[in-house]
This record gives C-alpha cells, sequence and structure tokens, in this order.
C-alpha cells in the first residue's frame, strides 16, 4: 500500500522589492531580491529563492504591538484560520529579518538591530520578546499576500507556503549576511528568468511562476496594487514524466510546463 503523503509544513516567503533609479536600457525599475540557497541545504540546495522558511513554535507567540491587518483579516486573506494566518505573517516578518536584515516594524529601528537579529538567529530571543525590548512595531500593513504554494504529496519534504511581498522600507538594505545562503542581491525580474532560460540559475516552479507574473508589472507600486487584486488560493503543482523527461505542470494552467532536469533537485516545491 502507498503511505500517505506528508502533511505540508506552513511557511511563508516575502518577496522584496524595489525602483532602480536608473535601470539599465531595456529594463524596467522594478527589482527583486533573490538568494542562492548554499549546496548543503536539506531542502531545495542551490535554488534561487525568495527569503523565507517555515512556521515555528514562537511565530504563534501573542506580540505586544501590531500595525495593520489582524491575524483575523489575514485569515481570510490566505484561505486559512486566524491563529494560522498570524503565525504566517509573524514568520514572514522574523524570517526576511533573520535572512536579509530587512525588518518590517517601527517607529525607528534601534542602533543594535544586528545584535538583536544575531540573538533571533542564534535562538537567543524570540521574536516577541525582540519586539518587547526595543519597542518596536509589527508593520502588517507593509505586506500584501500574492500567493500560495503546496509541495505535491509526492515529495518527502511538503510546505504550504505563503508568497508575501514588501516593498523595502526606507533607509534599509537587504544583505547577504546570512549561513543559509551563497550569495544574495537585486535581480530585475525578468533579468532573472532569462539567467535561468540560459542555465546560469535553478528555480523551483512557484519562483519562477511568481518572478514570471511580477515581471509584467513596471515597478514596485504596480506590484503592490497588483497583490490587493490577488484571490490567494492553494495551488498544488504536479509533477509527471512526459518520455524522458520530468516536468513540473499547474492543474489549472495548461500553458505552464517546466522541466525539473531544468530546476535541480527539490524542484517541484
Amino acid at each position: 500500500m502507498p503511505s500517505e503523503p506528508v502533511v505540508p509544513r506552513p511557511a511563508a516567503t516575502v518577496m522584496l522589492v524595489r525602483d532602480n533609479p536608473d535601470p539599465p536600457p531595456g529594463r524596467t525599475p522594478l527589482q527583486v531580491f533573490l538568494q542562492r540557497r548554499d549546496p548543503g541545504m536539506a531542502f531545495a540546495p542551490r535554488m534561487t529563492v525568495f527569503p523565507g522558511g517555515g512556521v515555528d513554535a514562537t511565530d504563534h507567540d501573542v506580540l505586544p504591538s501590531w500595525a495593520g491587518p489582524d491575524p483575523r483579516w489575514w485569515g481570510e486573506r490566505l484561505d486559512c484560520d486566524a491563529t494560522l494566518a498570524g503565525a504566517l505573517v509573524q514568520a514572514a516578518v522574523r524570517e526576511t529579518f533573520e535572512e536579509c536584515g530587512v525588518l518590517l516594524a517601527a517607529p525607528e529601528l534601534p542602533a543594535r538591530l544586528a545584535g538583536y537579529r544575531a540573538d533571533l538567529v542564534a535562538r537567543r530571543l524570540t521574536f516577541a520578546q525582540v519586539l518587547a525590548e526595543t519597542g518596536l512595531v509589527l508593520r502588517a500593513d507593509l505586506l500584501r499576500a500574492w500567493a500560495r504554494w503546496i509541495t505535491p504529496p509526492t515529495s518527502p519534504r511538503r510546505y504550504d507556503t505563503v508568497f508575501f511581498v514588501a516593498r523595502v522600507p526606507e533607509g534599509q538594505e537587504a544583505d547577504a549576511h546570512t549561513t543559509e545562503a551563497v550569495e544574495a542581491t537585486w535581480w530585475h525580474p525578468a533579468e532573472a528568468l532569462e539567467h535561468w532560460q540560459r542555465g546560469e540559475i535553478q528555480l523551483m516552479a512557484p519562483t519562477f511562476r511568481t518572478l514570471q507574473e511580477i515581471a509584467e508589472h513596471p515597478d514596485s507600486g504596480a506590484v503592490l496594487a497588483a497583490a490587493d487584486d490577488r484571490v490567494v488560493r492553494p495551488v498544488i503543482p504536479r509533477v509527471r514524466r512526459e518520455g524522458e523527461q520530468i516536468v513540473v505542470v499547474l492543474p489549472d494552467d495548461p500553458d505552464f510546463h517546466i522541466a525539473v532536469d531544468h530546476l535541480g533537485p527539490g524542484a517541484s516545491a
């Protein structure tokens, strides 16, 4: 008898966007922050991804402060219960801070921000404790929901991942100071897709699709506006064999068809 599919772990990822004031010829101002994962990572090694990660137990903590739509609103937006929705928003903000140093919080960030980031990564402090010690307020209003992707049932590692989008707050810079990635930089979406097409970077199907979608917009403001109009429902890709090739397809989009061997290990995520 076949074994039961692994239960997907809730996760959150954030597309950080900004506008290049002087884009190269043929490029729009829109840029997105991408990281190339360390080859030693258990999930999606070498893949180029948006910052993010799994929801952990502390993401269910009650925060001392929260600005913007509450968990119940997010639950309706993300098609899940309010408790999980609140944890997903908290995970999105926490993971973005841990992985690239951008903190979606207010008012003024403390001088010791790097120290709090290190404490958070080392699990010496929880995110709720960081907010309590600094007096910062989580800015849920800076996030927009974009999509929700669930790893196919055949995968041994499964995630139910909400894709958020956020503009980098003024005065903050995303960096590559994380052990989970070997490099990180800003890309024009179409540029990243061109590098993928040449086999120079590896993208999982959800990342590939999301880059295609945001590449249709000229700047960060247009992406955020588009996010408000999107319906967020779970998308579960399928993996199938076509001759000698393994491809990822989407059940509701016959035009989406991407070769797994072009994406690398873990591409069905």
